[in-house]
């Protein structure tokens, strides 16, 4: 039996138009899942719908059509998230409604529709997708440090509700990943190294290296893990100091 396989499975997968969602719905659909795409740009030639995740009624019709035209919604990973880079004194009310719009109200209507969809048939996997700044922040990334780490503390209380009728929920948190959100930063050579050296290995992720996580934790290879955050973060958060002492 392959613990890893999602053959039979349907997977929804939203930001499947690029970067770490792209990522994700290709590997979920190279271990078998028959996926739906979706995400804010709708492409009919690569069969991306289209959903804004703002929208609390649009992510209900799209779960309830794929819920009934596919018999059941198995897997559900939500991608998308968007950043104002801003000292906090200079945010406007618009940047924090942009940031908190998104980051949770959006995470938010997509875990309470999977899990309306997922509660009836007694199974299920929710992924949504934090990040390392739910641990770590640096100046500019107040409201974006807090929506990744409420996206955790929503993951962790849909755990609880779900668990009782069979749906797992978790959540998937990144390092620096090479990606069209981050484009800006690798267009600052000073920026993109310092960001790199805080790997241990020296360098930024690739989208592709965020499927693993996501196919693991989708998969029956994952049935007793709920409630939990597994960061791909190329060793960013568990090597704090950056000086080696003499003789190491």
């Amino acid at each position: 039996m392959d613990l890893f396989s999602l053959t039979g499975k349907t997977a929804v997968v939203i930001g499947a138009a690029s970067g770490i969602g792209e990522a994700v719905a290709h590997g979920c659909e190279q271990q078998g899942a028959k996926v739906v795409r979706l995400d804010l740009k709708p492409d009919a030639a690569r069969g991306i719908g289209a959903l804004d995740i703002r929208d609390s009624a649009a992510v209900d019709r799209a779960f309830e059509t794929i819920d009934r035209e596919h018999g059941g919604v198995d897997i559900a990973i939500c991608t998308p998230s968007i950043n104002v880079r801003k000292p906090i004194m200079q945010y406007t009310d618009e940047d924090l409604s942009r940031v908190l719009d998104l980051n949770i109200k959006g995470n938010f209507n997509v875990l309470r529709a999977a899990g309306r969809a997922m509660t009836p048939r007694k199974k299920g996997s929710i992924i949504l997708f934090s990040s390392i700044r739910s641990q770590v922040v640096e100046p500019g990334q107040s409201a974006y440090a807090a929506t990744k780490a409420g996206i955790v503390q929503l993951a962790r209380a849909a755990a609880a509700e779900f668990g009782p009728h069979g749906v797992r929920v978790n959540t998937i948190g990144p390092g620096v990943i090479e990606t069209p959100l981050t484009a800006p930063i690798k267009a600052n050579a000073d920026w993109y190294n310092a960001y790199a050296a805080k790997s241990v290995f020296n360098r930024w992720g690739k989208p592709e290296e965020l499927v693993g996580a996501a196919v693991f934790l989708a998969s029956d290879a994952a049935s007793y893990v709920t409630g939990s955050i597994i960061f791909v973060d190329g060793g960013w958060l568990a090597a704090d100091g950056r000086f080696t002492p003499p003789g190491m």
